[in-house]
């Protein structure tokens, strides 16, 4: 559940907006990385994904609340389409910025561009294709006010 209280008390946890970008800060961690010290490729998944929910988040629009029903049905979102390239790669100990932006939300859809970037320099470029689903799995469009909370209105 959403603890408000602890939120205002670690406002860095949940990045930052610059223009329509969503930036995210994320330490690499040894559990992160493969047996050669390289940030193993799944772990920039879970990177993006986070990056993708605090974006979200600071638009408004919480998991939590798409579950309990409040837009008239139980909705969420699933990844339906991804293209990566791998660019570089991170190692332990680095800092990265996953750097997060809409780019449409159409019908059922949500369109969104993500890089994973080490300062500089960008090691992961992605795009992403989520849709909105019900709680049996079946696409749904999205409310109004929703997309409208997710464009930055």
């Amino acid at each position: 559940m959403n603890d408000k209280k602890t939120e205002a008390n670690w406002p860095d946890l949940t990045g930052r907006i610059e223009g329509n970008e969503h930036i995210l800060p994320v330490r690499v961690y040894y559990e992160d990385t493969d047996f050669s010290g390289v940030v193993y490729h799944a772990a920039y998944l879970k990177f993006m994904e986070r990056g993708r929910t605090e974006l979200l988040r600071m638009r408004g629009v919480h998991h939590h609340e798409l579950d309990s029903g409040m837009h008239g049905e139980r909705l969420a979102f699933a990844v339906r389409h991804m293209d990566i390239d791998f660019l570089k790669p991170a190692r332990i100990d680095d800092v990265l910025e996953v750097h997060t932006d809409i780019s449409e939300v159409r019908g059922v859809r949500m369109f969104i561009s993500q890089r994973v970037m080490r300062g500089d320099e960008v090691l992961i470029k992605a795009s992403v294709t989520a849709v909105a689903i019900s709680a049996d799995g079946k696409p749904r469009r999205l409310p109004k006010d929703l997309v409208a909370q997710m464009n930055g209105e």
